[in-house]
């Protein structure tokens, strides 16, 4: 995800983007589980799980520059 490149000062579009891949994230499982019932192709299902690994990372990327540093 290191390709993306936000302004730190943009909380907003930061914000914005980690709600598009969170309901991207949310709307692969009821696809991958669509495909499932339907006996869609073990590879069209893989794919969508490698899909949301993806996405699942760059979530994780993204909270973790939103989330500030603390030092104790």
């Amino acid at each position: 995800m290191s390709e993306e490149r936000f302004d730190p000062a943009n909380i907003d579009a930061m914000l914005a983007r980690l709600e598009e891949l969170k309901l991207r994230h949310r709307d692969l499982d009821d696809e991958i589980n669509a495909l499932m019932e339907a006996g869609g192709s073990s590879f069209q299902i893989m794919a969508l799980k490698r899909e949301k690994l993806r996405l699942k990372d760059s979530i994780s990327w993204l909270m973790s520059r939103l989330t500030p540093d603390i030092i104790a």
